[in-house]
């Protein structure tokens, strides 16, 4: 049973919402698992013709890594947290059906690679997105190479070097949000959207996304590898731990 992970069914759509929302849906062990389980269940169950993916609450879709864990990890096991992450995007990038994301609020980091890597995306004017791990002294690896491709090379270097987060209407204009609406009807654009989606053939549907993530696996594969090699050199350096710490410092 999962217990930071909520599911609906809407015919055949499947709402997946990461429920940790009083830490603004942020990414822990358990939470990637269950993520990463129940997508995985979902893209065999025949009953479920496109996935929705949103955050409980109307603060976040995803705030990223949760900086308690963050704290934790060291040379070594920062590994670990990647091979698990990887899991999980895996089973986003693995869907043979349609995916669309709900950005329903902070999209950050680890949230922002998770809502790029589905297909669509539906945001309001208030939703902010984008890749702040330099600000905590984390090398921003993935997040840029997932970035790249929807953004370009001087956009994404912009982002990444500068941690600054998009606001929503930004994000529409550059092409990240498909649609543009009210907040409070974001979760219902998205349903909407993958109703449509999932009206088409789903055997062209399937083969057609193949073709889009076999196009990028290597790139891929190889972009974990080099996420792992500067994690651990950045743990090393002591970086991260002595930047996290200052920032609970200044919580409490």
């Amino acid at each position: 049973m999962s217990v930071n992970l909520e599911i609906e069914r809407f015919g055949p759509i499947a709402l997946v919402q990461l429920d940790r929302p009083d830490v603004r849906n942020a990414l822990n062990y358990e939470l990637i698992d269950e993520a990463a389980e129940a997508l995985r269940l979902l893209n065999q169950d025949k009953d479920c013709c496109a996935v929705v993916l949103s955050g409980s609450g109307d603060r976040a879709f995803c705030a990223g890594m949760d900086l308690d864990v963050v704290r934790q990890l060291d040379a070594n096991s920062c590994a670990d947290w990647l091979v698990r992450l990887k899991r999980l995007y895996e089973a986003v990038r693995g869907l043979d059906k349609p995916s669309v994301a709900a950005v329903n609020g902070v999209a950050a980091g680890a949230g922002y690679q998770l809502a790029l890597l589905a297909d669509l995306r539906v945001g309001h004017s208030g939703a902010r997105m984008g890749q702040p791990e330099i600000n905590v002294g984390l090398a921003s690896i993935l997040g840029a190479h997932i970035m790249a491709p929807l953004l370009g090379h001087a956009r994404t270097v912009e982002l990444t070097l500068s941690g600054r987060l998009m606001d929503g209407d930004e994000c529409f204009r550059l092409g990240l949000f498909n649609y543009l609406v009210d907040p409070e009807e974001v979760r219902g654009k998205a349903i909407e959207t993958a109703h449509h989606l999932a009206q088409k053939p789903p055997t062209a549907m399937r083969l057609t996304k193949q073709r889009f993530r076999d196009d990028g696996q290597t790139a891929f594969d190889a972009v974990f590898e080099a996420a792992t090699r500067s994690q651990r050199e950045a743990y090393d350096s002591g970086e991260p731990q002595r930047v996290i710490a200052e920032y609970f410092a200044k919580r409490s």
